[in-house]
Parts: C-alpha cells; structure tokens; sequence
C-alpha cells in the first residue's frame, strides 16, 4: 500500500498546462512540475513562454515552451506533435487552462465577441482534449483531463456585478463537457474533472477586479479573501495524481467560499 505522499508523486508523468504562461496556468504547472512531472507550457506569446519556463527551471521543474493560438484550429495538432516530441511521446495530463473573457451588456453583446470567448473557451478544449485522447491517452488507457472552468459557470451575475454573459456561458459548457466526457472516457481508465475558481488576481481578472474592488470581493467570501499565489496548487495535484483516481466528472470550487454562500 503506498503511502500519501506516493499518490501524488508525478515522478515519470508527463503534462501540458495551455495558458501556462502566467497566472493560474503558471501557478498549476508548478505544482505539477514540483511533484516531479515533466511540463509543457503553452500560450500565444513566446516571451511570456519563455519566463515562464525560466520560472519552472528555477523551482527544479523539466520544462519546455511551445508558443501556439488555439484559437485557431490549424493549431491543434501541431502542438500535440511538438508536445508528444518533447514529452517522449506521450502525454499523462492535460489541463485546459487558456480562456477569454469580454464584457458588454447581453442586449448589446458583440456577435464578434461571442464567437471569440466560446471558441477558445469550449471548442478548442473539445478540440485539444480529442486530439490528446486520440493520440496518447487512449491507446495507454491512461490520463488525466482537469479542465479550468469559473464561479461564473455555476450562476449567473447579480445586478451591478459583472456583465460577460458569454463567459458564463462558456464555462457552464465547460463544467457539462467535463461531465460527459469523463462518462465516455472512464472505460479508457481517463479522468476528466474540473476546476471552478473564484476570483484569483490575474491578467484576465483584472478589470473586474478593479471595477467591483478587491476589498468588496473579498467581503463576499467566507474566508475574506481573493485567491493566491499557491491556492490551486492542491486541488490540481489532487485531480492530476493517484491521489484523486476515483474521482472523475467533478467539479471543485476553489472560491473561499463565495460558491457555497
């Protein structure tokens, strides 16, 4: 019987992290890094990859960067290609990271706008994880799918709060393709689960942040408090390792709270 800390080992596991370049994409290909999992991190921008692989490798992490915009489908399969390549040929975990969001009031939302959050969103995760299922994950019937879904696919916006009905509903998407995939794919020993945060301060949070005050939204936690810097880093271990086998099409908030109120 192994102990607690050998299931979550990810010594000889391997994982991709897409939006891995900073904030929350960063914060969980650390923890898998630091568990002994070799990391591939990707996102469009090859100098923000490029810092974020010199953070890995100061923290002891195996990593490697491959810059690709997946919001453009033609991308999909190269990046499996390079990932596999520089992983030794197989992927173990893919976490579903990169997304966008867009404000507008729902009566004026841009069609534009919509297309855009709702194809980064959902179809190139539904895209990413076939690709990744088709070529690694199935034949080894073996893997970890953890998908980064949002409080904001839980419910809707209360009035004066946010306005990005597209967001919301992407995630909400999310949280249900997680759900049917992990039906689908446990037969193949793949689990798939997602992560539903609160508000973490990052570069796609920002503006919210900054519009609705940073000491209001820690009001409305039970904890009295935003995410950090380490707050994901559990729950992503728990989905990625052996520590979390039986479980598959979940959904963990990690939002101090503000979910459960």
């Amino acid at each position: 019987m192994r102990t607690t800390q050998q299931l979550f080992d990810l010594k000889g596991k391997t994982a991709l992290v897409t939006g891995g370049s900073r904030g929350l994409g960063l914060q969980m290909a650390l923890a898998l890094g630091e568990l002994g999992a070799k990391v591939v991190v990707t996102s469009r921008k090859q100098a923000d990859l490029d810092e974020a692989v010199a953070v890995l490798k100061e923290n002891g992490v195996e990593a490697f960067a491959i810059a690709a915009d997946l919001g453009k489908e033609a991308s999909i399969d190269p990046l499996v290609d390079a990932a596999l390549q520089a992983l030794g040929g197989h992927i173990d975990i893919l976490v579903n990271n990169a997304g966008a969001t867009w404000g507008a009031p729902a009566e004026d939302y841009p069609l534009e706008a919509w297309d855009k959050v709702m194809n980064l969103n959902v179809r190139s995760i539904f895209l990413l994880s076939q690709a990744v299922g088709k070529r690694s994950m199935i034949p080894r019937r073996a893997g970890r799918i953890i998908n980064i879904a949002s409080i904001a696919g839980l419910a809707g916006n209360g009035p004066g709060t946010m306005k990005t009905v597209a967001y919301n509903t992407s995630k909400a998407a999310l949280i249900n393709f997680t759900r049917a995939l992990a039906g689908e794919w446990g037969e193949y020993g793949i689990n798939v689960n997602a992560l539903a945060p609160g508000f973490f301060p990052s570069k796609l949070s920002a503006g919210v942040i900054k519009a609705m005050g940073e000491d209001k939204l820690a009001a409305a936690a039970p904890l009295q408090r935003l995410g950090g810097d380490e707050d994901l880093k559990g729950a992503v271990a728990l989905f990625a390792s052996d520590a979390g086998r039986h479980i598959t099409g979940q959904v963990l908030a990690v939002d101090g709270g503000v979910s459960a109120v």
